[in-house]
């Protein structure tokens, strides 16, 4: 089954109940932002994490570590999962490849490799210098992905994108590397960041990149009837009278601005983008204006989870959440390299 078909069924079968859906997995986020606040390196009780949030006292120590630390490091986790899981619908839904994600396809390697270079030529650049250059990093990865994948007799088919994404995936990622291993300085900035995490994520940092992603979002929201309509095949698109390009186009900037956002900040975190969006389109079906909120929680929730389990695993050491995510995303993978990509 491609991406673009449809389902013979789905968990949420009436339309009347996707609403309060929602709603359920907005409360299980804020439970779980709630609890990743709690838990850490020194475990803080629930009646000071809303203290601190409700009536901030600037002489506790445990409300200047929530304000400090933990809220902004929690909230990059909300706008990162969010911003990847959608970016990846949308990818699914204009590639109808079931494998199409940031990471899988190259988005985030080329983002992380601009951010890196920068870091190395400029040293200590600004920080909206990151989301700059991972704006142009992602955008030179999607267009020589969907380049590389369009040669051939059938196009841009699901299987050569996804051989394209993980050939330049890795051809980029040797080159971040060789910047690494020759500059300390370098390494020392970023090595944490390379491999995908939430430590140290500051307010300042937040604040440069947080605009991004969320004109990524409000975009992806305006376009989610035409992606809807592109997602069942072109012919049916071009029949109904859409202008499947410039649709594909705005599509292209909107994915964007959402993964280069997202690794500008957190760095390049993968599997978020491939598995949420299957796990919605099973509880939804394929109608892209719910798939994308759905998407952007369950994205949310992944991340932020994900980071609570990674800080507590080893304490008071910690996991980057990107390798966490990869734990959990390589075996979704793959299954649907087995059971869900067709030639």
């Amino acid at each position: 089954m491609t991406v673009g078909a449809v389902p013979s069924k789905r968990f949420l079968q009436n339309r009347i109940i996707l609403l309060p859906g929602l709603a359920v997995c907005l409360c299980i986020l804020i439970m779980i932002l709630i609890g990743s606040i709690m838990l850490g390196a020194a475990e803080i009780s629930p009646n000071v994490v809303l203290e601190s949030v409700f009536n901030f006292d600037e002489t506790s120590f445990d409300h200047l570590i929530i304000q400090t630390v933990r809220l902004p490091r929690v909230l990059s986790g909300v706008l990162v999962g969010a911003s990847l899981a959608v970016a990846g619908a949308i990818m699914q839904g204009l590639t109808r490849n079931p494998l199409a994600s940031p990471s899988i396809l190259g988005i985030n390697a080329g983002a992380s490799f601009a951010v890196v270079l920068a870091v190395f030529v400029l040293g200590s650049p600004p920080l909206s210098t990151y989301a700059i250059f991972a704006m142009v990093g992602a955008s030179g990865a999607a267009i020589i992905v969907y380049g590389l994948g369009s040669m051939g007799r059938n196009g841009a088919t699901p299987l050569r994108l996804t051989l394209a994404g993980v050939i330049l995936t890795a051809f980029v990622s040797s080159f971040t590397t060789a910047l690494l291993i020759t500059d300390q300085d370098t390494l020392d900035q970023i090595r944490f960041w390379t491999v995908g995490s939430l430590a140290g994520r500051e307010w300042d940092l937040l604040a440069q990149t947080a605009p991004y992603m969320i004109a990524g979002m409000i975009g992806a929201l305006l376009l989610a009837r035409q992606i809807t309509t592109i997602s069942l095949g072109d012919d049916i698109a071009n029949g109904l009278g859409q202008n499947t390009l410039l649709v594909k186009g705005l599509a292209a900037v909107v994915v964007v601005l959402l993964a280069g956002g997202a690794v500008s900040l957190a760095g390049p975190i993968g599997f978020v983008g491939l598995v949420a969006p299957h796990l919605v389109r099973f509880l939804v079906g394929v109608d892209y204006r719910w798939i994308l909120p759905y998407s952007a929680l369950i994205g949310s929730v992944l991340v932020v989870s994900g980071d609570m389990i990674a800080r507590i695993i080893i304490r008071p050491q910690e996991v980057p959440v990107g390798v966490m995510m990869a734990l959990f995303g390589a075996p979704f993978f793959i299954y649907l390299a087995r059971w869900k990509v067709k030639n």
